[in-house]
């Protein structure tokens, strides 16, 4: 229920910024590169402990295109649709909350963010780079930009996340 409350969330979000005027769109949009080590998570929570940034995350199966289209019908089963409704399709067979460590270096890529607080200038920016402590701060906002609500690519490297990737929502 609460991811579902979640799509609809980002949904409402996407609409905003349509009418807003700003460009929330696919146009110029390219998949994240599916990479050794990497896993695609809801981030739940960030926290700081002994000085290291940890966070908590549930791990996601997502599909686009061809691909979304066929675990969509395979997990959806016979509802008059011949794909995927959005051109993605996320699997969550279990909710599970693991416990990451991420590197004080690690990367961050956002496409959508609140620079500002406004709702009016949020906007798309492909893998728009912005500090990690920055990420960490602004995860536990949720007035503009629920940054909880998007799936995210994480890289690991020697057990530590060293690359976060917002997955963009068309």
């Amino acid at each position: 229920m609460m991811r579902l409350a979640s799509k609809w969330t980002v949904l409402a979000l996407m609409i905003m910024l349509m009418a807003a005027g700003a460009t929330a769109t696919a146009q110029g949009y390219t998949p994240v590169t599916p990479a050794e080590n990497q896993e695609t998570v809801y981030i739940n929570q960030m926290e700081m402990r002994n000085g290291q940034i940890y966070l908590s995350a549930d791990p996601i199966e997502w599909y686009e295109g061809k691909a979304a289209d066929k675990a969509f019908l395979e997990h959806e089963g016979n509802t008059g649709l011949d794909g995927a409704p959005d051109g993605y399709y996320i699997v969550n067979n279990s909710v599970q909350n693991d416990v990451y460590q991420v590197a004080p270096d690690a990367s961050v890529e956002v496409q959508i963010y609140d620079h500002t607080g406004r709702m009016e200038d949020t906007d798309v920016k492909w893998n728009e780079s912005i500090p990690l402590k920055q990420f960490e701060q602004d995860f536990g906002k949720k007035d503009v930009l629920d940054l909880s609500q998007f799936p995210y690519h994480v890289t690991l490297r020697d057990g530590k996340i060293v690359k976060i990737v917002q997955q963009f929502i068309p």
